[in-house]
């Protein structure tokens, strides 16, 4: 029997806790790089892609070890994706209008089967139209404001060789140098919450199975470290409510708000420990609703 969170026949709700120790959890490349902030709350902001990206990380380097059909990734570094929709039209893969195409795009990329796609761009006659994924993440945001600041961190060498040249051999006007100065943008600590819903009726749709869902949880909850330098993945809850169909039987809100930390109202934490415990009001679910712990 299929457990209940691998179901792609089910709606699914989760919520999860991020936690980011002297890191940067999502830099904000309009501003410098710094971590995202609400700049009316202070709160740290995580974006929906950044977690996106990290999954689709992991995907691709099990994925080097396994070699299994249909868990490619589409949005991957180095790849134009206008390319990959004109795969599809290849003699070995038969597609001859964009219906097929994105038929053949779902079976053949993870990310479109779980995330979906805009697929409209390049050749008009190589396009593979759109695709609405049923598994949608939100924007993490922390539980208390944090306090994002620069470390100055020095790199042993400098970019450009005349700079090596002219320390080593120092002529009249050129200085030269021997190492160049940078920064870090830091977050001390933030614990940070987010949400994500799963929709079975755009999962038949896009051919999502048992088998992705089970890869979309290994990857979600193993996509990084939770104190290296870029900490997206769940470390101290990853709570999944699975209703008994299609369409759910309480409203995600409801549910969610079931798993709760209580705020310290300050920038002071640290550490988890700060916080105490998560918690849990699983003893009176609604009729229908199962949760699965997959961290905690």
């Amino acid at each position: 029997m299929t457990q209940a969170h691998l179901d792609p026949t089910r709606k699914h709700d989760f919520v999860f806790l991020i936690d980011a120790t002297d890191s940067n959890p999502n830099g904000d490349p309009d501003n410098g790089g710094i971590p995202r902030t609400d700049p009316v709350t202070g709160q740290g902001l995580i974006a929906d892609v950044a977690i996106k990206r990290k999954i689709r990380n992991t995907i691709a380097l099990i994925n080097r070890d396994e070699n299994k059909p249909g868990y490619e990734v589409y949005v991957e570094a180095g790849v134009a994706l206008n390319a990959q929709h004109e795969r599809a039209y290849t003699p070995e893969n038969g597609a001859t209008n964009q219906s097929e195409a994105r038929t053949w795009m779902c079976r053949n990329f993870f990310d479109v089967r779980m995330f979906g796609a805009v697929m409209s761009t390049g050749k008009r006659d190589k396009t593979a139209g759109r695709v609405q994924g049923p598994m949608q993440i939100s924007f993490s945001r922390s539980i208390d404001p944090i306090t994002p600041f620069d470390i100055g961190v020095t790199r042993v060498t400098p970019t450009k060789q005349e700079d090596i040249d002219a320390w080593h051999n120092p002529e009249e006007g050129k200085k030269g140098k021997e190492s160049e100065m940078g920064s870090k943008h830091i977050v001390p600590y933030g614990l940070y919450r987010g949400a994500g819903h799963s929709s079975a009726p755009l999962a038949a749709k896009t051919g999502v199975t048992s088998e992705d869902l089970a890869a979309f949880w290994r990857a979600f909850t193993s996509c990084s470290t939770t104190t290296g330098p870029q900490p997206e993945a769940p470390s101290h809850c990853a709570d999944v409510f699975t209703h008994d169909d299609a369409f759910g039987r309480a409203p995600a809100h409801t549910l969610l708000d079931r798993i709760h930390i209580k705020p310290l109202g300050d920038v002071s934490a640290r550490s988890f420990t700060d916080y105490g415990t998560v918690e849990i009001r699983d003893t009176d679910l609604p009729a229908g609703i199962t949760l699965t712990r997959l961290i905690g």
